[in-house]
């Protein structure tokens, strides 16, 4: 019946975080539409293209997906260039992908001997290593790190086996569309680069501008780090230390080899003619708190690379840089790796490679602000369009990050990474009450923007004098509200100060 579909299907649903329901009812040879710019069609390729082995990964997918990709990587790629698949199970706990998997590829494999191997985990080492794995088992000069829930378009390996076999030293993305998870159609992607945050968690950025002054869509775009599937020369992706297999599970390990890359001489690039669409799933198969697996390994990307803007990490994730109690595990062979290849600084990178990225080297404090009078209270960004700051009880998420800086500025909730989306939030003395503006803007209109603080102190408007305070309020839910006001001396704390006010 048809309700009892329903139910199977929401169950899957809530198992794979997509509609595995429908994938398993969709061929595994569907055609998807060519969305590759103009300009890459009639490109010529050379005849003595290394060869690629593909790896995919995956824990816990649904057959039917991983079939697709992989029937979609031998349909789309010419096979004198194909030369072997790689599975890594990740000690998935579902039995379809025991048998049935084993069958597909004892089945493929009597026509083309060891043309699939597969890598089985006995427990479950995350996403990193499962990479690093899959490469281990990989023969040919080139590797391709995916993802088992993909689908390549067509003409998508003879550009990025070009780019390499040109220079062994590019580390290259396909251009990613996305398959929808509930729907399972292609929806296409805008080109762009591959960025990060500040948190480190990846984001796609606009191309830089040199890529659109060259007027040609089809052409590489330089990136500054890596979404997470890729392609790399197989040899040269060891000389320049692999994944970091120090970090644990998932979240990272493609940023910190971007910017490893780029810093130890190689380069990364997105390539237009390559196309891969991908399902972004509603919720990812590893553990429920990935946001601690991430802030370990973005700390120890910013001890290992980052030099002095690692505090902008700590900064983002609103901890302290002295003992914050995280415990990043062992990185002396990292940093031996940098000594070793020689690496250039990261303020050489965000200077050549990441002009995009905000600095926010005038912080003098960060963290949650509270004020004496209660103490289980934080300054907080309120709901989103208010822009008006709210007392909540204190959480340390992103509404609640408070920023300020020598010039004398409150930032109030999350950090914008990049130069081109200023969406910053400053406190203002908008006519005696306070306010959440834009912080670009609030400085053009020259509004009353400038804070005096000091830890322990008042925050005291430099221009109206009044304070930001505490006044009783028996119709708010904490038994108070914010004002600005005549000073009457109530005392603000802030819980990471940078004693080190002239960081560069």
């Amino acid at each position: 019946s048809s309700s009892y579909n329903r139910r199977v299907a929401l169950k899957m649903f809530q198992y794979y975080g997509y509609n595995a329901y429908l994938s398993d009812r969709l061929s595994l040879d569907r055609s998807i539409p060519d969305l590759r710019p103009e300009g890459c069609r009639n490109i010529t390729y050379p005849l003595n293209l290394p060869q690629v082995s593909i790896v995919f990964i995956f824990v816990n997918e649904a057959l039917s997906v991983i079939l697709r990709s992989i029937h979609s990587a031998i349909n789309r790629t010419p096979s004198q260039l194909l030369k072997e698949i790689i599975l890594v199970d990740d000690n998935s706990n579902n039995n379809e992908l025991k048998e049935k998997l084993q069958d597909f590829v004892s089945e493929t494999n009597s026509q083309r001997p060891g043309f699939i191997k597969m890598v089985r985990h006995t427990k479950q080492e995350g996403l990193i290593r499962s990479r690093v794995s899959g490469w281990r088992a990989a023969t040919a000069p080139v590797v391709a790190l995916f993802d088992a829930h993909v689908e390549f378009s067509v003409g998508w390996a003879e550009p990025i086996l070009q780019r390499i076999k040109e220079d062994r030293t590019r580390i290259i993305s396909p251009s990613f569309d996305n398959i929808k998870y509930d729907t399972f159609e292609i929806e296409e992607y805008p080109l762009s680069a591959q960025g990060f945050d500040w948190e480190l968690w990846c984001r796609y950025l606009n191309p830089p501008k040199s890529w659109w002054h060259q007027g040609n869509r089809s052409a590489p775009i330089q990136s500054p780090a890596l979404i997470g599937c890729f392609v790399v020369d197989r040899l040269y992706f060891e000389e320049i230390g692999l994944l970091d297999e120090g970090m644990e599970v998932y979240g990272g390990e493609n940023v910190e080899l971007g910017i490893r890359v780029w810093q130890c001489g190689g380069s990364v690039e997105v390539l237009p003619c390559a196309r891969i669409a991908h399902i972004e799933r509603a919720h990812k198969p590893y553990t429920e708190d990935l946001t601690s697996h991430v802030r370990r390994n973005a700390l120890r990307v910013a001890e290992v690379w980052m030099d002095e803007f690692k505090s902008h990490v700590y900064m983002a994730w609103n901890i302290p840089v002295e003992d914050a109690g995280i415990d990043i595990g062992d990185i002396s062979e990292r940093k031996a790796l940098r000594k070793r290849l020689q690496c250039k600084t990261f303020r050489w990178y965000l200077v050549n490679i990441y002009p995009e990225m905000r600095m926010y080297s005038d912080t003098i404090a960060y963290g949650v602000l509270k004020n004496s009078l209660k103490n289980e209270l934080c300054l907080d960004q309120g709901p989103d369009n208010d822009n008006v700051p709210i007392l909540y009880l204190c959480h340390g998420m992103t509404p609640q990050n408070v920023y300020y800086t020598s010039t004398q500025h409150l930032h109030i909730g999350l950090l914008s990474p990049t130069v081109d989306d200023d969406d910053n939030k400053c406190l203002v003395d908008v006519n005696g009450r306070p306010r959440l503006i834009e912080c670009s803007y609030a400085a053009a209109k020259r509004m009353k923007l400038h804070w005096l603080f000091t830890q322990g102190g008042s925050i005291q408007n430099k221009k109206s004098k009044r304070c930001l305070e505490l006044v009783v309020s028996s119709d708010n839910e904490f038994g108070y509200q914010l004002a600005l006001q005549k000073c009457t001396g109530q005392k603000w704390f802030i819980s990471n100060v940078l004693f080190n006010k002239h960081q560069r």
